[in-house]
């Protein structure tokens, strides 16, 4: 397995003058994944959590909806210049009767750490049908509660603390609890790596938990929550339209700017209680 940091020398100024130190870095590898041997995508990632990343991936590109679908999960032969595994290559193999992903919607085997929906083959085949309908989720949660979440989520930032280069994506119940709290380079790849852990803890769908995310709220991030049955996700910084579109769409509830005691609620207001 990659190396989540890495350390590399520095040469820091600053008005008191000049030094050189190691300074702590968040690692970035690719990871290409294939399905049945065939390539399917491949996304630059922190190393670390990468089955979890692989399932989360197929679950919000709506190939698979339970744990059931995977048969197996396993690393290929991919090795660098010394010789050894690079871990950067994960095949998965799916259960017999699961259709294999449609070619017309894969995306063109290269996704950025910033951006997935961008290397999807054809725009029409950017909207997802979820199989989790979350508008009838009875999920609620106070604004208490919504304010003090996203200090417990740095809290369990951990690599983030050391280098300050990494998104995070969290799961939490009504009462504030985190469930999982996962972190990359890539925002997408935090959210796939929460909903990677609810699939193999059989917690799909997830219509009685909330996604926070550590940056803004994209169409691509609702669109994944969505496609996991979960009907509210919250952000520290700004949603762009079409995610308050897809959100509305979807009967979710979208909070951004939730910075302390402050937030805006965009849609679906009903699932917030005030106190």
């Amino acid at each position: 397995m990659g190396r989540v940091t890495v350390r590399r020398p520095v040469r820091k100024l600053t008005a008191d003058g000049q030094r050189r130190r190691p300074d702590a870095l968040a690692a970035e590898e690719p990871l290409e994944l294939r399905v049945s041997g065939k390539p399917l995508a491949v996304t630059m990632r922190t190393p670390g959590h990468d089955v979890e990343l692989a399932h989360g991936f197929l679950l919000s590109e709506g190939v698979i909806g339970s744990r059931e679908d995977i048969a197996t999960a396993r690393y290929c032969d991919s090795v660098d210049d010394t010789g050894r595994n690079t871990y950067n290559v994960l095949d998965l193999a799916l259960a017999e009767g699961v259709p294999e992903p449609d070619t017309g919607v894969e995306r063109n085997f290269y996704t950025t750490s910033s951006c997935g929906v961008c290397g999807k083959a054809a725009l029409d085949a950017v909207k997802l049908r979820t199989r989790f309908d979350p508008s009838g989720s009875p999920f609620t949660v106070s604004t208490t509660v919504l304010a003090g979440l996203p200090d417990a989520l740095r809290e369990r930032q951990r690599v983030f603390a050391a280098t300050g280069g990494l998104h995070a994506a969290g799961l939490f119940t009504s009462e504030g609890r985190l469930l999982a709290v996962r972190e990359d380079v890539g925002r997408h790849n935090a959210v796939d790596k929460v909903l990677g852990w609810a699939l193999l803890e059989g917690r799909i769908p997830l219509s009685d938990c909330g996604l926070l995310v550590s940056g803004r709220a994209s169409f691509e991030l609702v669109q994944k929550a969505a496609m996991a049955g979960m009907p509210m996700l919250a952000a520290v910084s700004a949603p762009s339209s079409l995610a308050v579109e897809l959100a509305e769409e979807n009967g979710m509830t979208l909070v951004g700017f939730l910075r302390g005691e402050s937030m805006n609620l965009y849609t679906g207001e009903k699932r917030i209680m005030e106190g």
